[in-house]
């Protein structure tokens, strides 16, 4: 009788970084039996996505502050045998945002599309219908893409004999995508305000709508057609609630613990060095961006110049205030627009610095979890968008932003918000960059100005040396928390 042999044990993986891809990686190889390390620099998890407190009782989360296609970090649990809301709990929101225009108009955006047509006909003028319309064909879009730009690799041969690449291409001309986002908005829609609006979806992934493809035009699908969602206790719960299924996995976090170096034999991986110690290990991922992953990590390999040098997306000004007072016509998410959206546009692409009226995003977590701020008062997270670092004066930026933000967000409320500051912080992209090790601060690596842009991002592997790849925002499929999640899947796929 022949004796069934034991399946080979699988490798051990290290994987740098404890970001959101870094951690949904190590469950998802954790899952495959692999055992794994993942090596932090910082003294938790998180990466952009950590938490902290400023004096007087106000907790911020530092990084991301949208929540979509929250069945992504679902499915991790579903893969490990666990009910979902056993571990991590979030809650739909409606409405979505609060938009208030340069002109002094308005607008709520709601979760249900009908009453968001109706509420931006009655406020703009635009007929519902015309609303209803466009984001059908943004929904068309996103279903005619996403199995193939999302979930799959763009640099293995195999995912172009597939139906859903059929099916990606089929769909494409009817779907008026050609273009830029703004063209795309702007022959949809009249009222400059509404185009506005919908060329804000393009700051998603830190890119300019006036230069932007229009195939991103499918991104508004993921708020009003699926949804924007709130995470009990905040975005931090979603790294929290990973980790600790991460450690029930065995996965093994060492954090202070930067790694100095890949180590490579023969055009394979074969570890990495800490000022610690030298590991072995036959995997790894890197979490951290693909620039200082090669540039610091692998200086001795060559590295792949085109792709490094891609121009790379924005980054983010933010000022976290705790503020004493409540405002009833805010939310949980609050924007409020520049007058003049091209230039401001111009100046971050263009002329690499910020806009004297710039555009502020408002996040108000303590709307929805009281404990983030004393009673009676707020945690406002103010961001603006801005260049990714090149050595620009940022000391001067801040000090003329903040005063253009207070200013803007004072005016529109009819209330001096500056006496009512109890507790600042700034983080600017010197800071991210230190951070986070994103090159330059850019929050999503390259940005998506360019047509071909999904193609031109890094790929999930390495192409030089075997057993290395790569997750997170700077690689395919780009940044933000759900494709931060699907590189993990992508690079688990591969391996």
């Amino acid at each position: 009788m022949t004796k069934k042999r034991s399946p080979a044990p699988k490798q051990p993986a290290a994987i740098i970084g404890a970001g959101i891809a870094g951690i949904a990686t190590a469950v998802r190889l954790a899952l495959k039996g692999h055992a794994v390390t993942v090596f932090e620099t910082q003294d938790t998890f998180g990466g952009k996505m950590h938490q902290f407190s400023l004096p007087g009782g106000y907790r911020f989360d530092a990084g991301p502050s949208l929540f979509t296609l929250p069945a992504l970090v679902d499915e991790l649990f579903r893969l490990a045998g666990r009910e979902p809301q056993d571990h991590f709990r979030y809650q739909r929101l409606d409405p979505i945002t609060q938009y208030f225009f340069a002109d002094g108009t308005r607008l709520t955006a709601w979760a249900d599309k009908e009453k968001f047509a109706r509420e931006v006909e009655e406020k703009l003028g635009t007929p519902a219908a015309d609303v209803l319309g466009f984001l059908r064909r943004s929904g068309r879009a996103y279903a005619a893409t996403e199995s193939t730009f999302l979930h799959k690799s763009l640099h293995k041969a195999g995912t172009y004999f597939s139906a859903d690449v059929l099916k990606a291409v089929a769909a494409l001309p009817g779907l008026g995508l050609t273009g830029t986002m703004h063209q795309r908005h702007a022959s949809a829609f009249r009222d400059a305000r509404l185009v506005q609006l919908f060329d804000r979806f393009a700051t998603y992934n830190g890119s300019d709508p006036y230069q932007a493809p229009a195939t991103l035009s499918l991104i508004p699908h993921l708020e009003h057609g699926i949804g924007a969602f709130y995470p009990e206790g905040g975005i931090y719960s979603i790294a929290q609630s990973l980790v600790g299924l991460a450690e029930e996995l065995g996965v093994k976090f060492r954090y202070s613990e930067p790694v100095l170096e890949i180590l490579t034999a023969d055009k394979q991986v074969t570890g990495v060095r800490t000022e610690q110690d030298v590991y072995d290990f036959g995997l790894v991922v890197s979490n951290m961006d693909v620039v200082p992953t090669y540039r610091r990590l692998l200086p001795t390999q060559p590295a792949p110049e085109r792709t490094l040098r891609q121009p790379r997306s924005s980054s983010a000004l933010i000022f976290y205030w705790g503020v004493a007072r409540e405002f009833a016509e805010l939310g949980l998410h609050n924007i409020f627009f520049s007058e003049d959206y091209r230039q401001e546009f111009a100046a971050i692409f263009g002329q690499k610095t910020v806009s004297p009226d710039p555009t502020v995003y408002v996040n108000i977590t303590s709307k929805l979890t009281s404990t983030d701020a004393p009673a009676g008062h707020e945690n406002w997270f103010v961001m603006v968008n801005v260049p990714h670092n090149e050595g620009q004066d940022w000391d001067k930026l801040i000090q003329t932003t903040r005063r253009a933000v207070l200013d803007k967000v004072s005016r529109t409320l009819g209330v001096a918000v500056e006496p009512l500051l109890q507790a600042e912080h700034v983080w600017d992209p010197r800071g991210i960059e230190q951070r986070t090790s994103s090159f330059g601060g850019a929050l999503y690596g390259s940005s998506s100005n360019n047509a071909l842009a999904a193609f031109l991002r890094h790929p999930n592997f390495s192409g030089k040396l075997q057993g290395l790849y790569f997750c997170g925002g700077s690689v395919h499929p780009g940044g933000g928390i759900p494709l931060c999640l699907l590189s993990a899947k992508i690079v688990a796929e591969l391996i």
